[in-house]
């Protein structure tokens, strides 16, 4: 009996099976980093607006916001809820004297809250910025009636 010179004709079953899962868990991967990206950008895009409405914020302080003793709130694009608090504030210096300042010194600070689902206060993210601003002294008491 002759024996069969037989080549073989293609991949066997499990070499198949094998590299599809190479390829499942290839795809799973790159999937995965791709979503990991998009959620990255969708967080830096809520930063981006969360500095540009605390910006803004600052910003009105001394032109459409007096600068006194102040506090409001409110919420911006039924997500961000804002804080805006101006402060008087003082100099510790031994070589500064108050009373002959021509201006005041505040303390503005502006808060910018969001959460991803809003239920958690613990997960939800925030921005601060505070800066100084100076305003012109009110010495209408001390100066003489015309």
């Amino acid at each position: 009996m002759k024996a069969s010179n037989r080549t073989q004709q293609g991949f066997s079953l499990l070499e198949i099976l094998i590299a599809f899962s190479i390829l499942a868990l290839s795809l799973g991967i790159l999937l995965n980093i791709f979503s990991g990206g998009v959620k990255t950008a969708i967080v830096a895009e809520d930063y981006t607006v969360a500095v540009q409405i605390a910006e803004s914020l600052l910003a009105k302080t001394g032109a459409e916001i007096a600068l006194k003793d102040h506090h409001s709130s409110g919420v911006a694009d039924e997500k961000y809820y804002w804080s805006l608090t101006i402060d008087p504030f003082f100099l510790s210096a031994d070589t500064i004297d108050p009373k002959n300042a021509t201006v005041d010194l505040y303390r503005v600070n502006a808060k910018v809250v969001w959460g991803d689902d809003g239920k958690n206060e613990g997960d939800d993210r925030q921005v601060q910025l505070t800066t100084l601003k100076l305003a012109a002294k009110n010495n209408f008491a001390n100066d003489p009636a015309p």
